[in-house]
C-alpha cells in the first residue's frame, strides 16, 4: 500500500489525473481496514485521504474534498502530518473563494508551528514554509499586500534554513520547498496586483532547472502567471507559446484551470480570425465557440 501511495503521489506530482483516478478508490478502501487492523495504518491513512482532499480540490469536487481532508486531519499524528492536511485545506478555501478562512487558518497554523529555525529539521520548516505561502497569497488576495510581503519574507528564511538539506519525496512532500518556491509566488502575488512587468522581470530570475525544486502543478500556475502577464503586455506569441508548453507537459491539468480559460479567452477575444494553435488551445481550456 505504501507502493501504491507514492505511485498516486507520483501521478499527481506530474499532473496525471487519470493515474490517480485508477489508482484512489482501491487504497482508500485498504488503507481504511488496514487503520482498523494495524495502528501503523493510521499514519498511511491520513496521507491517502490528504491526497484524496488534493486530488479533488484539483478537479473542484469541493465537497468531496472537505470530507477527505477533515478525516485526514482527525488522524494527523504530528504536527508535520497536520500542517500538510492544513496546507491543503488552505488552497481548498482559496480556490473556492474564501479568502478570509483560508487566511485566518493559514495564519493560526503557521503560528502554531513556527519552529526555533536553529533546531528544526527540513521536514518542519519547509511544513512552515509552505504555511506561509498560504499567508502570504490569501493575504495578496484579500488586498493585505504587507501582510502577504512579511509572510514571504518569513518563508525565504525557512527556504535559506533548509539550504541543500532535502525533504523525501512523499505525499505530504510533492516537490522541493526552496527560494525558488517563494520568487514563484511573488509572480504571483505581481499578477495578482496587475504589475506584468514585474511577473516577466521575475520570471527572467528563475530558470528552468527550478522545476526540478518543486511539484510540477505549482511549476506549471506558474507558467500561467507567466502567460497572463504576457497577455496584458499584448505580447500574444509569447503567450500562446507559454500555454502550449503547459499543454504539452500537463495534458490533463491543463482544462481543470479556469485561470487558462481567461486566459485564452483575452487572447482570442476580439480577433475575427483564429490561428491553428489560437483554436487548439480554445479547445483544450474548453472554452465555448
Amino acid at each position: 500500500m505504501q507502493d501504491a501511495l507514492t505511485a498516486v503521489t507520483r501521478h499527481y506530482a506530474r499532473g496525471s489525473l487519470d493515474g490517480m483516478r485508477s489508482l484512489l478508490p482501491k487504497l482508500i478502501h485498504d488503507t481504511n481496514v488496514l487503520a482498523s487492523l494495524d495502528p501503523r495504518g493510521v499514519a498511511l491513512r491520513v496521507q491517502v485521504m490528504k491526497m484524496t482532499g488534493q486530488f479533488m480540490t484539483q478537479t473542484r469536487q469541493y465537497d468531496a474534498a472537505e470530507v477527505a481532508l477533515r478525516w485526514a486531519l482527525s488522524g494527523a499524528p504530528d504536527v508535520v502530518y497536520g500542517a500538510a492536511v492544513i496546507n491543503t485545506q488552505c488552497w481548498l478555501l482559496l480556490r473556492s473563494g474564501r479568502l478570509a478562512e483560508a487566511r485566518e487558518l493559514a495564519v493560526q497554523w503557521a503560528d502554531d508551528t513556527e519552529p526555533r529555525i536553529s533546531r528544526a529539521t527540513p521536514s518542519e520548516l519547509e511544513a512552515w514554509g509552505r504555511l506561509l505561502l498560504r499567508v502570504a497569497t490569501a493575504s495578496a488576495r484579500d488586498n493585505r499586500p504587507e501582510e502577504a510581503a512579511q509572510a514571504l519574507a518569513l518563508a525565504e528564511s525557512a527556504a535559506a534554513a533548509i539550504g541543500r538539506r532535502r525533504v523525501p519525496f512523499s505525499s505530504l512532500s510533492l516537490g522541493r520547498f526552496s527560494r525558488f518556491s517563494v520568487e514563484m509566488k511573488r509572480a504571483e502575488h505581481a499578477m495578482v496586483e496587475d504589475r506584468p512587468d514585474a511577473v516577466l522581470a521575475l520570471a527572467s530570475r528563475i530558470p528552468t532547472k527550478a522545476l526540478s525544486k518543486t511539484s510540477a502543478n505549482n511549476w506549471n500556475r506558474y507558467l500561467l502567471d507567466v502567460a497572463q502577464a504576457q497577455t496584458r503586455l499584448r505580447k500574444y506569441p509569447e503567450a500562446i507559446g507559454t500555454l502550449k508548453g503547459v499543454w504539452r507537459d500537463a495534458p490533463q491539468w491543463l482544462p481543470h484551470q479556469r485561470y487558462a480559460r481567461d486566459i485564452v479567452q483575452t487572447i482570442i477575444g476580439k480577433r475575427r480570425t483564429l490561428t491553428p494553435d489560437m483554436r487548439a488551445l480554445a479547445d483544450i481550456v474548453r472554452l465555448p465557440m
